[in-house]
């Protein structure tokens, strides 16, 4: 059973940054409860504030999952963020130690 772990990197409207921040805050306090979540940290980029960072590590394949079928993930994620991103990017990590 290996660690699945990931960043996620989004760019928003400065407008809508009000918006993300709540959107990021509900999903962190949510996907923390969820049984196989090890971490979920949303950032945001010090030098592009209008980037969003998300540091995601869950204790397996099933967690992602099962993460990626909740109804937080539905109604933050999908119903909020994507519809608001400008782009997105993915980097799925691999630990070296």
């Amino acid at each position: 059973m290996a660690m699945v772990s990931f960043t996620v990197r989004m760019t928003f409207r400065a407008e809508d940054r009000a918006e993300i921040a709540e959107a990021l805050r509900v999903l962190a306090v949510e996907s923390r409860k969820e049984p196989g979540c090890v971490s979920y940290v949303p950032h945001t980029v010090e030098s592009s504030p209008d980037t969003v960072l998300i540091y995601e590590q869950y204790m397996d394949e099933a967690a992602v999952e099962h993460h990626r079928g909740t109804a937080h993930f539905a109604k933050y994620a999908i119903g909020g963020l994507y519809q608001k991103m400008l782009e997105r990017q993915v980097e799925v990590l691999v630990a070296l130690a």
